[in-house]
């Protein structure tokens, strides 16, 4: 039976997710040059050489100018490839096409590279609907991300990806759910 809180996350999601639908074309120009130069900033301020980051869904914050950026910079990048036991695969998407994943995300073509492959990357950025001041992150609730973090030894720094309005003062929680060290937004990074 579902309780208060995945009742509280899925009215979030759902006010979440119709705020994107609302953000008029100019609206999502803006955000993603100020996203684009944070994440370039961040990777910059980090000198990391490899990062984890995933193919922006059009609702999304759109990392695809950040992404084109280090590619252009030498900067390795795994993305994520979903698979049916809810743990997720890593690829360079050599490729350089994508396809419909599992549950409609944009995913790219790539030699697969196993679970593990993430412990070499030097940042991880994800997905997020919300992020409170405090770090936790309320994803759109396959728990993909919270899996793979939460089995990681030793993890590197790990930022949300969210619109300005995404940073929440509060943000519905439960156990399995796994904080990030900071988020990056339109206007800001944000360190936890």
């Amino acid at each position: 039976m579902p309780s208060q809180v995945d009742h509280q996350k899925r009215a979030l999601r759902a006010e979440l997710r119709e705020r994107r639908q609302n953000l008029t074309a100019s609206e999502r120009d803006k955000a993603t040059i100020g996203i684009t130069n944070n994440l370039i900033a961040l990777v910059t301020g980090l000198s990391a050489s490899s990062v984890a980051c995933y193919l922006s869904a059009p609702n999304e914050p759109n990392t695809r100018p950040f992404l084109n950026w280090a590619l252009a910079n030498d900067v390795r990048v795994l993305f994520p490839i979903s698979r049916e036991d809810g743990l997720l695969d890593w690829t360079v998407g050599e490729s350089g096409s994508e396809v419909e994943g599992l549950f409609g995300m944009p995913e790219p073509i790539g030699e697969p590279l196993g679970p593990i492959a993430i412990n070499d990357v030097d940042l991880i950025l994800v997905p997020a609907a919300a992020v409170s001041p405090d770090g936790m992150r309320m994803g759109w609730g396959r728990g993909f991300f919270d899996k793979t973090l939460g089995s990681m030894e030793k993890c590197p720094p790990v930022y949300a990806i969210v619109f300005d309005n995404e940073l929440q003062d509060d943000v519905p929680h439960e156990k399995h759910d796994q904080r990030v060290n900071g988020v990056v937004t339109p206007s800001n990074i944000f360190e936890f």
